[in-house]
């Protein structure tokens, strides 16, 4: 009767632990769906349909601009949702954020062009991509501690890493709907085609809210409140009484976030414009690495269960720099077995390897009391850096120097950075989370 009853709790765990991955990951998906297809529209509709007036090189750079918008407004919703994630609770937040993104991704697909409207439609363009960064700002952290919180002690890291899942699911989503989208007449295309993508994320908004509101807080959270143990200030806490361990967060994501945005919007860019590749093979090899990731990111969140989180930083690091000129060797062989090979290898190595471990990782860094503060606003401040800005100044660079040379030292040297990191930082798999 006993060993019938251990088996019954046993499986009411896993069955919990599964739904509560489910509501983690369902969200991120949706999330990253919203971001990723306005990456793509940036690189391939935007630069025409909002900035029409200028040449082409500076219609893209502006296109970018308002790409990094995003990324600049990330930190402010990893610091507003972080504060009330520790605050106020870990749930409360996820359902919040995701509406934040979900609306503001579905207005964008309303919004009239620069023809109708004038300077008003980049103006508002830039005003919901700004409420679009800040929703994700703030998503990740949440969902992170959700699901490692509630995580058997010696599995977060594969737990966790099912967060991260939802980075290439909403690739391969975005992809696919924008692959559809662009099989329409170019005129058709760049009048209302792209404004698809946008205007189906309300569904999957939809889906999304219905899950999350049926799961329940954090045990650490609910300990935390009930022994009155909550930070008046966590942010400030974060960053003041764990600088060190911030900065170290900061310069962990640096790499990564980097490599990644490089892969799915400046290559995609490089490749179309200079050359001269068709657009679908671009989106097919950045789909085929997005579903490489789905088997790859649990898998290197499991290895780091055995191994270790540092371990796999480090190693990811040093491929980057290994890789960065390679890259490009292979994109400008124009074979379209090279193209994809290049793209798959890159994301799954010089992304994957450490994306994977980060929903674990960061939160493990830093005490119960901050935990959602200080690993959001690490991660989102790094993601500003690296994402937001090494594909605008990637653009700059070939334009300047006409190759891709000063791109590859570039990479390398913010990989240098991450690896820097990865020494200074502690290990955490055999540590509490209750602190």
């Amino acid at each position: 009767m006993s060993m019938t009853a251990t088996l019954s709790d046993l499986t009411a765990a896993k069955s919990k632990m599964r739904s509560i991955v489910f509501a983690g990951s369902v969200g991120t998906i949706i999330e990253w769906y919203d971001f990723l297809i306005y990456a793509t529209a940036a690189a391939l509709v935007f630069n025409k349909t909002f900035f029409p007036t200028v040449d082409p090189l500076t219609g893209t750079l502006a296109a970018l601009g308002t790409y990094a918008v995003g990324f600049l407004a990330r930190p402010l919703g990893g610091a507003l949702f972080g504060h009330f994630g520790d605050r106020l609770g870990r749930k409360s937040m996820l359902v919040l954020t995701m509406f934040v993104m979900g609306l503001s991704t579905f207005f964008i697909g309303l919004l009239p062009n620069y023809a109708s409207i004038g300077v008003l439609a980049p103006i508002l363009l830039i005003l919901l991509r700004i409420i679009q960064g800040i929703g994700l700002g703030g998503e990740w952290g949440g969902a992170s501690l959700m699901v490692i919180e509630h995580s058997p002690d010696k599995q977060r890291g594969f737990y966790g890493s099912f967060v991260q899942i939802g980075f290439p699911i909403g690739l391969v989503l975005a992809t696919l709907v924008f692959s559809l989208a662009t099989k329409l007449p170019e005129a058709d295309f760049q009048a209302w085609g792209w404004r698809i993508p946008f205007l189906a994320s309300i569904f999957l908004l939809t889906i999304g809210t219905f899950i999350r509101s049926r799961i329940p807080e954090t045990p650490v959270f609910e300990r935390l409140k009930a022994t009155d143990g909550l930070s008046k200030n966590p942010v400030g806490e974060a960053v003041s009484k764990n600088f060190k361990t911030f900065m170290i967060a900061v310069g962990l994501k640096l790499s990564e976030v980097s490599w990644v945005y490089m892969l799915t919007v400046f290559v995609v860019v490089y490749a179309t414009t200079k050359l001269a590749l068709p657009k679908q093979i671009l989106l097919d090899a950045v789909m085929y690495a997005a579903l490489l990731e789905l088997i790859t990111l649990p898998l290197f969140g499991w290895l780091s269960d055995k191994i270790g989180r540092r371990p796999l930083f480090i190693i990811g690091a040093l491929f980057t720099m290994a890789f960065a000129f390679p890259l490009f060797w292979m994109l400008e062989t124009k074979s379209v077995a090279m193209v994809t090979m290049a793209i798959v290898i890159a994301m799954n190595f010089g992304h994957g390897m450490m994306f994977g471990l980060e929903s674990t990782y960061f939160p493990e860094l830093f005490g119960p009391r901050v935990r959602y503060s200080g690993a959001s606003f690490g991660f989102q401040v790094a993601a500003a850096i690296g994402g937001g800005f090494s594909p605008i100044i990637a653009t700059g660079l070939v334009g300047y120097f006409g190759g891709t040379a000063g791109v590859s030292v570039m990479m390398i040297g913010i990989a240098l950075l991450t690896l820097w990191a990865a020494y200074a930082a502690r290990e955490t798999k055999d540590e509490s989370l209750i602190g």
